[in-house]
This record gives structure tokens, C-alpha cells and sequence, in this order.
């Protein structure tokens, strides 16, 4: 399969493409490459045939239009966000912009490029997958209220 990851040189990230590339897979790697990301994490992959990455930000509507139509991912996996509660008060509007605004523009490219599946890739098989935090979705337990 052909997977785009985007967040991939974070933790969780850099683990799963590895993961995903021991077992045979062709990954491209999405990442802003923030505070978040460490490309260190990924030594290893370079020069492997099964590994691409694309620095950039996944707000950018045009450069993530692109990477779809190159890439053709068979699959999205979705790890990138903004997830330091400390950060998020100092500045707020980068989480919502990567966050709400990155994911958005995701599933935009995501609906296009899957409406233009046909031949070889229908849109039955396409997946999209959002990974993320409670720090992103919010609590999921009960607080008390």
C-alpha cells in the first residue's frame, strides 16, 4: 500500500512509519517538521525506496492538492497536531490553525483526489484515518460535571 502519513516525525509518527515500512509498504511523511517533529527519529529510512517526505504544512492547501495527485496514497493516516496543553495557552491560534484548520484542508484534498479514483484505485478501498489525542479531541471521560 501506498500510505501518507502526516505528523510522521513525531513520536507516534516516526514509530508507525517504521513500522510501516518493515512490512512492506511505501510511505510519504508529511511534517512541518515544529517543535513536535524530529527527523533524528527517522535515521535509518534514507535512501530506503519505500520512504518519501514532503516538508510541509498541512494549512497549505496547494502544496497538499499536490502531494495527493503525485503520491496517489492508497491510504491517509493523519498524526500531525498541535498537542502541548502549555503551548496552546501561550498560542492558541497555531492549534486551531493545525488542528482544525490542517485537518480541513486534509479532508478537502482527501474528498477531491477520492472522487477522481477510477481504473487501478477505486474510492471504495480509499481510507482516511485521524489520530490524535485528548488534547486535541477533549476529555472523553467523565469531569465531574
Amino acid at each position: 500500500m501506498k500510505i501518507l502519513v502526516t505528523g510522521g516525525s513525531g513520536f507516534i509518527g516516526s514509530n508507525l512509519i517504521h513500522l510501516l515500512i518493515s512490512k512492506g509498504h511505501q510511505v510519504l511523511n508529511i511534517d512541518k517538521l515544529t517543535y513536535a517533529g524530529n527527523s533524528s527519529s527517522l535515521r535509518g529510512l534514507e535512501g530506503n525506496s519505500n520512504y518519501y517526505f514532503s516538508q510541509h504544512d498541512i494549512c497549505d492547501a496547494g502544496a497538499i492538492d499536490a502531494v495527493f495527485t503525485e503520491f496517489q496514497p492508497d491510504a491517509v493516516m493523519h498524526l500531525a497536531a498541535e498537542s502541548h496543553v502549555d503551548r496552546s495557552i501561550d498560542g492558541p491560534m497555531e492549534f486551531v490553525k493545525t488542528n482544525i484548520v490542517g485537518t480541513v484542508t486534509l479532508l478537502q484534498a482527501a474528498t477531491t483526489y477520492w472522487r477522481s479514483l477510477t481504473n487501478n484505485k477505486t474510492n471504495k478501498d480509499f481510507r482516511f484515518l485521524h489520530v490524535s489525542t485528548d488534547e486535541v479531541y477533549g476529555s472523553l471521560g467523565n469531569d465531574g460535571l
